[in-house]
This record gives structure tokens, sequence and C-alpha cells, in this order.
């Protein structure tokens, strides 16, 4: 009896012994799974700091200063036909757009990827209470047309503005691109628009040295375009020689009837502007080109005047319009002969 009492004495303090050992093993378990706790409140922070560019502040310097924009838009109203199709370009369809310069409302070549688009005034005069109703988180637009009106812009939303239009094509796209979070997006879409230019050099050969003449007919008026406008921007990239009156780095200046010889040149583009319907434009076009002078120049001789699309060669001034007048350009350059 008293060994076996003090058996189960023995076995009582080894069960104790034992229990007590357990005890502080946990003990010393609970300790090392606190330490991770203190990691667990830092987690949050981690994640904070690689939260994805999409919501990060970006500040986008343009034509008018700074602006900060945070993540990416979602709510665009563009006061360009320019920037129009650089979103168009982009696959971003803007809740607002200002109205094409020819078409009701929207050019021909943009009209079926803009449904649902609400129009909001023309380049020159926005509208600006539609605007706002419109509630846009990003509203984009052009310092030579709209620099009175920035601030009034910039109260209901971030404005982005370009320097101008025209031959910085290219240069607006990528600040666009930027302002929307699309730099990658926008680079593809560039690198596809060069890659256009490269194949149509390509196919054209000899004949890019063949000196392109550029005109813009509109009612009553004649303009001669130089190089520093979309359509010579286009021309250079694609390596055109100009005749020696338009080999300029300008814009376009209004010549007169009597002037009409700085038209000639081996290949002669021009459009008319004709407005809703007024043909002004096309009268100034047989007007001149019915005039003996124009009779008289070669290229008239030779048979090589076209008239082109106004709103793809010079009034849109976009990407997509960019890469349209390029094939426009190998269609025609098909059918001539040097």
């Amino acid at each position: 009896m008293v060994r076996e009492g003090i058996s189960l004495f023995t076995k009582g303090k080894i069960v104790l012994l034992m229990l007590m050992m357990l005890s502080l093993l946990v003990s010393a378990c609970g300790s090392q799974t606190a330490a991770p706790a203190t990691n667990a409140t830092q987690t949050p922070a981690a994640t904070d700091s690689t939260t994805p560019a999409a919501e990060e502040a970006r500040t986008i310097t343009h034509a008018m200063g700074e602006t900060k924009i945070t993540g990416t838009p979602q709510r665009i109203v563009v006061l360009t036909n320019q920037g129009t199709e650089s979103l168009l370009a982009l696959g971003i369809k803007p809740v607002g757009a200002v109205k094409s310069w020819i078409g009701e409302p929207w050019f021909d070549h943009i009209k079926d990827q803009m449904g649902g688009v609400e129009v909001v005034g023309d380049e020159t005069q926005p509208n600006m209470e539609l605007i706002a109703s419109l509630k846009p988180d990003l509203i984009l637009g052009t310092k030579v047309r709209q620099e009175k009106i920035y601030s009034q812009l910039l109260s209901i939303a971030p404005t982005v503005f370009t320097e101008n239009l025209g031959d910085s094509m290219i240069e607006n796209f990528e600040l666009y691109a930027k302002a929307v979070n699309k730099e990658a997006e926008g680079a593809a879409v560039l690198k596809a628009f060069h890659k256009n230019i490269d194949e149509a050099k390509t196919k054209l050969g000899d004949k890019t040295k063949m000196q392109v003449s550029l005109a813009r007919f509109q009612p009553g008026k004649v303009r001669v375009y130089y190089k520093n406008n979309f359509a010579g921007v286009i021309l250079e990239k694609i390596g055109f020689a100009r005749p020696e009156a338009q080999n300029k780095d300008e814009f376009t200046a209004d010549i007169a009837k009597e002037q009409m010889a700085v038209l000639d040149g081996d290949v002669f583009f021009y459009f008319a502007s004709d407005r809703e319907g007024d043909d002004g434009a096309t009268q100034t076009v047989k007007e001149w080109l019915s005039d003996p002078l124009a009779q008289n120049m070669d290229v008239t001789k030779k048979n090589r005047t076209y008239q082109v699309n106004e709103a793809i060669w010079n009034s849109s001034g976009g990407i997509i319009a960019a890469n349209l007048m390029v094939k426009d350009i190998e269609k025609i350059f098909a059918d001539i002969n040097q």
C-alpha cells in the first residue's frame, strides 16, 4: 500500500512536472507568435507602398503650368478635335467633346465611335455649364483656343492644356496619354503609326523625291501650306520633297491669284473647307483652277492635281487622321508614274 502510494505520488510528480514543462512551452510559443502580430499591423503599410500607379497622384506639366491628377480619370471632357482622336486611339470614349469642324456632329471617320458622347460646344466656344454638369474628373484642351477660360475649367476639374495644335500632333498625343495614365498604350499607338510611315516610305520608294504642293481653299481665299502644319508634318515624315516656294518651316500664307505659281509642283494636293452646306470653298476651287494661270502650271498639264479629304488632311489633326492620310497618299501615288 505504501509502495503503491509512493508510486502514485511519484507518478503525480511526474505528471505535474510534465504539465509545468508544457505550460512553459506553450508560453514560449505564445511569445514567438506575438512578434508577427506587430508585423501584421505593418502589412497594410507595405500594401499602401505598393499601391498600383493608377491610384497615385501624378503631376502633369503642360502649357498652363502643373496639374495634379490622382488615379486614372474615368469621366473626361475634351475640347479639341485632335484630343478627341487621341482618346479614341487610346481606347477611351469621352463623356463630352467639342463638335467636329465638319459633320453633324462628328467627322465621318470617327462618328461610329462617338455614340453617347455629349456635344459641349465647339473649340472656340465650349459650353461651360454643360461641361460642369457632366462632372468630369479631367478636362483636356489647348492654350491656343481656350487660354482665357482655363481658370474656369480648372474650377470644374483638373485641366491639362497643349500649347497649340497642328504640327505638334505627336507631342500633344504623348501629353494626353500621360494625363489619362495610358503612357504604355500611347507608346504602342505611336509605334504603330511610325510603322505605317516606314511601310509607306518603302512602298513609295523614289516617288518621295517628287515635289508635293499643298493648299487650302476657303470661300474667297486660298492658303499655301508650308511645312509646319498637320499635313506638312506627315509629308515630311514620309520624306517627300516640297517645291522651293513651299519649303519653309512656317505654317501657311494667304496668296493672291497672281501668285498661283507657288502652287506648282510634281503633285498638287488641296482641300476645300466647305462648312455645313456652304460651298463657297468649292466655288473658289473652280474659279482658281479654271484660270489660265492654273492651266499653265506644270502640275496641271501632267494631270496631277488631287482634291483630298479636308477633315483627314487638315481639320481633325489627330492620330487617327494621320494614319488615314498615310493610306490616302499610298493609294494616290500607286497610280502616279514619275
